[in-house]
């Protein structure tokens, strides 16, 4: 389509408005969670939506390129998100159950800066710089792996949005999965999806037993001050619990990341804050007695 196109402003008008005027496209099943819509992204930069794009590269708050993969869980499924259909622009969706065995080839786009902040339809909040997208019908949450096939880059991304209601598109990915599989330069690229079950395989994460837990050492300050705001940042960074201890007859205040789940997250954690300037976390290992 073309930026003039009436239909393509209409869905964008709907995008841009809090949830409320959105409801009027949903079935009556999915009031409490449609919320986006899908962008309708461009071929080329210059044809983004009014608004829309990546981000300034005085915006980012590390390399989106080095991100680790999320790795898949095994989650229950979302509140918001889930009806049994829904329907836009005359056209009715039914989400399925399981995703066990999807695969499908087609193209990808992505969206930005424009709905940064927003409510996706499980009523989490839209983040670019995340690894995640959406799916038309896809159970929220999934988890999928995407393999642009143009040049052979993949990563693993959260569903967790509804979206895009374009023929020619299967899928929308964040801006930072975009920049991660090589086509944030341009509106869409042709991928391969690809669901992982998070609930089995966990796909080769060690899943530790009760005899220790693992966490990540970030910081050891004399001020709690400091330590406290990096608490913060790496909260907000890593999405992952983080307080600041300290232990009886010492004088630092350490901030601890943690508990995780198996040494792959810790090593994935690791290189996500080496990403982002921070100094590299160490690894404790601390054992149940």
């Amino acid at each position: 389509m073309t930026a003039g196109n009436p239909e393509r402003r209409t869905l964008m008008r709907h995008r841009t408005r809090d949830a409320t005027p959105i409801l009027a496209l949903c079935s009556a099943s999915l009031i409490s969670g449609c919320m986006a819509l899908g962008p309708s992204v461009g071929q080329k930069p210059a044809e983004y939506e009014i608004g829309d794009g990546p981000p300034a590269r005085s915006e980012l708050p590390y390399d989106l390129g080095r991100l680790p993969d999320p790795v898949p869980s095994a989650e229950p499924p979302s509140r918001y998100g889930n009806p049994p259909s829904y329907e836009v622009r005359g056209t009715t969706y039914y989400p399925v159950k399981s995703a066990a065995g999807y695969r499908a080839e087609g193209v990808a786009s992505w969206y930005g800066k424009k709905f940064h902040g927003r409510r996706t339809s499980s009523g989490e909040i839209y983040d670019m710089y995340k690894l995640t997208a959406a799916h038309r019908t896809l159970p929220i949450p999934t988890y999928v792996r995407v393999t642009n096939l143009e040049n052979g880059r993949r990563t693993v991304v959260r569903v967790n949005d509804r979206g895009p209601f374009h023929d020619d598109r299967i899928l929308d990915l964040s801006y930072a999965a975009a920049v991660k599989l090589g086509f944030s330069d341009k509106g869409t690229a042709r991928v391969r999806v690809e669901a992982l079950d998070g609930g089995k395989t966990r796909v080769g994460v060690e899943v530790l037993d009760g005899d220790e837990t693992l966490y990540l050492q970030a910081g050891a300050f004399r001020g709690r001050a400091l330590a406290e705001q990096l608490q913060r940042n790496l909260a907000t960074l890593t999405g992952e619990r983080a307080e600041v201890v300290q232990r009886p007859n010492d004088a630092l205040y350490r901030v601890l990341i943690g508990p995780l789940v198996g040494e792959q997250r810790a090593r994935q954690l690791q290189a996500l804050i080496v990403a982002a300037n921070h100094a590299m976390p160490v690894i404790l290992r601390i054992g149940s007695d």
